[in-house]
């Protein structure tokens, strides 16, 4: 029964932001709905003590994140540095290939180390601009963007600063850098068969009559009639906060120490925070700033006459992200303390081959946990042990063991209850209905990804 009631809230989160209802009034509903199932009594506890601090603890670390990139995006936008970012590309590469162009700059911004949930800020005004003037459906976007930023350089390519790939590290004494044969592999993988799959879909709308789209929400604005800005210029921000964060991220160790410390007043207690902690976030923050004035510093007569509007949508945009993707961990957590969550990890745990034990284990919990990094968190800390014993009994080494696991962790995660799915949705202004089905057929190649990976790791013995 307890097993159910898991399920049963799983699949009703699934079914309402499917049907685009919001996940920030169910996802507590759906938590708190299995909890009274289990024990009425603990309602209120588990509420108060684990939902809302698990929900307020991402937003303390993340919403800043969430507001910064949603800025950069705008002043992006607002810049016109999209436009001829966008007007670029289709010279470089031709309108044929906008699918391709589009994975590769948000292949290029998350391996830079841009969180994903940036990435798809700053992606997003040229995308859409891209289609625009191709006549690509728009409701294939999401999915381009997601096979750029939620695949292969979240958690596959050897060496990306990912969270996804760095969890691994702690419990197999690894680095990011673990089985990077296995890493090119199913990066190819990915690659070819996604950009494949979306060239399909694009080349079926295309023979079917079908544009760009009309009616559409939270639309680029857009002024033919501007000057063309030098796409040198125009993509100078983005290699700014990819560069910014990568030397931010190594450098800000080094400034704070281990602990960084704060006192305001003479004489009372220093504020504290141990740097490990926050390092990243920083480093994503201030690249992001640089970013920002990048583009005001090149073009600052044009944003500054339109940014008190323009900002005003993007902290909004922000606000619904950072919340919707606040709820969904929240929800994970209370799941994951679920007796029917135990369950789960038995039976995983049954399964005897290593690689197979681990992947399966590891993208089932981040499916219902409605998140990658929390899935993959939750699945090393209970089965680590488990894992590397049947390793070491089987002679995997533990780079192998890394590699799946987090390109697991990247797999069945992306389901309709996934914050970050939310998010993507919700910056393009599309549903579900109208999207989730292509972003489904890449969750669906990136866990096929997950097991081609180990079958060439047992025919060839390369990693």
């Amino acid at each position: 029964m307890s097993f159910l009631i898991c399920l049963g809230a799983l699949a009703f989160l699934m079914f309402v932001a499917y049907r685009g209802f919001s996940v920030i009034l169910f996802a507590p509903v759906a938590a708190m709905a299995a909890v009274a199932l289990t024990d009425p009594t603990a309602v209120p506890v588990v509420f108060s003590g684990l939902f809302m601090d698990k929900m307020v603890g991402f937003i303390k670390l993340y919403f800043p994140v969430f507001l910064l990139g949603a800025v950069f995006g705008k002043v992006i936008e607002l810049s016109g540095f999209s436009r001829s970012i966008v007007s670029a590309i289709i010279k470089i590469l031709g309108p044929s290939q906008a699918v391709l162009a589009i994975v590769l700059v948000g292949a290029v911004l998350t391996y830079g180390g841009v969180s994903l949930f940036v990435v798809v800020f700053a992606v997003y005004p040229f995308g859409a601009e891209m289609f625009r003037q191709i006549g690509i459906p728009k409701r294939l976007l999401p999915a381009v963007i997601a096979l750029g930023a939620f695949s292969f350089t979240m958690d596959t390519l050897p060496g990306t600063p990912q969270i996804q790939n760095i969890i691994p590290t702690t419990f197999f004494k690894t680095t990011a850098y673990a089985a990077p044969i296995l890493g090119l592999v199913g990066t190819a993988f990915m690659l070819v068969v996604g950009v494949g799959y979306l060239e399909f879909r694009r080349r079926r709308a295309l023979a079917s009559g079908e544009g760009y789209g009309t009616g559409h929400t939270n639309e680029p604005k857009l002024d033919d009639a501007k000057a063309m800005v030098n796409p040198l210029i125009a993509i100078l921000p983005l290699v700014v906060v990819g560069v910014g964060n990568l030397l931010l991220a190594r450098m800000i160790p080094g400034w704070f120490g281990a602990t960084a410390t704060a006192t305001l007043i003479e004489g009372q207690p220093a504020l504290t925070l141990p740097t490990s902690s926050v390092a990243a976030i920083w480093a994503v923050m201030g690249a992001l700033l640089l970013g920002i004035l990048t583009v005001f510093l090149f073009a600052f007569r044009t944003v500054a006459a339109q940014f008190a509007e323009g900002s005003k949508s993007s902290v909004a945009g922000a606000l619904l992200a950072s919340l919707n993707t606040a709820t969904e961990y929240g929800f994970g957590a209370v799941i994951a303390a679920l007796p029917g969550f135990l369950v789960i990890k038995t039976a995983l745990a049954a399964i005897p081959n290593p690689l197979i034990n681990e992947a399966i284990s590891v993208t089932t919990l981040a499916g219902i946990t409605g998140s990658a990094s929390g899935g993959l968190s939750i699945a090393l800390a209970a089965m680590s042990e488990q894992f590397i014993a049947q390793a070491n009994a089987a002679g995997i080494p533990m780079e192998v063991m890394h590699r799946v696991a987090a390109m697991a962790s990247g797999g069945m995660d992306t389901l309709p209850h996934n914050g970050a799915v939310i998010t993507l949705l919700a910056v393009c202004g599309l549903t579900h209905k109208q999207s989730y089905g292509d972003i489904f057929a890449i969750t669906l190649i990136k866990t096929l990804a997950v097991f081609f990976v180990i079958g060439f790791f047992y025919l060839t013995g390369l990693y």
